[in-house]
């Protein structure tokens, strides 16, 4: 149990719902973290591509050879030509944005917990004769987060993003399964399983409102029976999730 609490503290797990600043300004860190994180790759690809891609062979995952087991925390950066990087951009931003605005704490070890099981899944069971490079691991793993994120952290909004990202990018599981030749589907599945698990165990963890139990009233009598109608109104006043839920959209506007 220690352990567990633990884990919440430094994950920065929210012990309830965020307000529509504290949102606002989660999202101004996450636009400035994901801006920064692509100005560093772009940057590294200038180096790369000036040194005739040398970094992608110093410092590219090699399965299987201990030695080059660190560089599963380098091989995010790389790629393997301009096209590559390209490619990525655009998913890497926007589903980076997405992980990142509800809390950039979160989101950096959420990144951690992909980039580990995107690169072990390569490093011990992709075959041995290959080099890998790029961010594609990220970016499933971010996907995967998103997705989910809303069910597990009972977020309406969250939920709608959720649902919207999975249909306009379900082409993207395809992606994740063997035969698409030259890429490297056990790293896009190794991120995509990171970014699931991610989603369950940075999930929201609000307390439930338990109803207190009604005690005998002053004198050792029984409280008096109210009426139906304001049993029913006690009742809908301490439903949870009717009041997270009217809560959120209220501070989104909605309401």
């Amino acid at each position: 149990m220690r352990a567990l609490q633990g884990w919440r503290q430094i994950s920065g797990a929210h012990s309830g719902p965020q307000t529509a600043e504290e949102m606002i300004a989660e999202a101004r860190k996450a636009f400035f973290v994901m801006f920064a994180f692509m100005v560093v790759i772009w940057t590294v690809q200038i180096v790369n591509w000036a040194g005739h891609y040398q970094l992608d062979q110093d410092y590219g995952l090699v399965p299987q050879q201990p030695s080059r087991l660190p560089d599963i925390f380098t091989a995010p950066f790389l790629h393997f030509s301009w096209q590559h990087i390209e490619g990525n951009s655009g998913p890497l931003f926007v589903f980076g944005f997405l992980a990142a605005y509800r809390g950039v704490v979160r989101f950096l070890w959420l990144t951690l917990l992909v980039a580990l099981t995107s690169g072990f899944a390569v490093w011990i069971f992709q075959g041995t004769n290959t080099l890998g490079v790029g961010a594609s691991g990220l970016i499933f793993g971010y996907f995967g987060y998103v997705v989910l994120r809303g069910i597990f952290d009972r977020h309406l909004i969250d939920t709608l993003i959720g649902v919207v990202m999975a249909a306009s990018f379900a082409y993207l599981v395809t992606i994740a399964l063997p035969g698409t030749p030259g890429v490297s589907w056990l790293a896009h599945l190794g991120g995509l399983v990171g970014g699931i698990i991610g989603a369950w165990l940075l999930r929201d963890r609000r307390p439930r409102a338990v109803p207190a139990a009604a005690g005998p009233a002053p004198g050792g009598l029984l409280p008096a029976q109210t009426p139906t109608r304001s049993s029913a109104q006690t009742s809908t006043a301490v439903d949870p999730s009717r009041s997270d839920l009217h809560k959120e959209l209220g501070d989104l506007g909605l309401l």
